[in-house]
């Protein structure tokens, strides 16, 4: 009765484990997916602030932008080491 037992908690363990890896593909997904988004709304801002020679917003548009691709490319990094 304890083997059969054993054996049904390491099926369960294994279904958690398929579960989290599951879980970390959809949320590095995401995050892929913001960074990008901020990427792009920091390119906006930057264009938005040329555009009406507000130096401001177009700094506020380089930062946004470099944060984006900084995220991006930490994301690589961790993607390789998974691998």
């Amino acid at each position: 009765m304890l083997r059969g037992g054993g054996g049904l908690m390491f099926a369960a363990s294994l279904d958690g484990q398929r579960a989290r890896r599951s879980k970390g593909f959809n949320m590095a997904a995401e995050n892929k997916a913001a960074n990008k988004v901020t990427e792009v709304k920091g390119k906006i801002k930057k264009k938005a602030g040329q555009a009406t020679d507000d130096a401001g917003l177009e700094a506020e548009g380089r930062a946004e932008e470099s944060k984006g691709d900084l995220k991006q490319a930490a994301d690589k990094v961790k993607d390789a080491f998974r691998k």
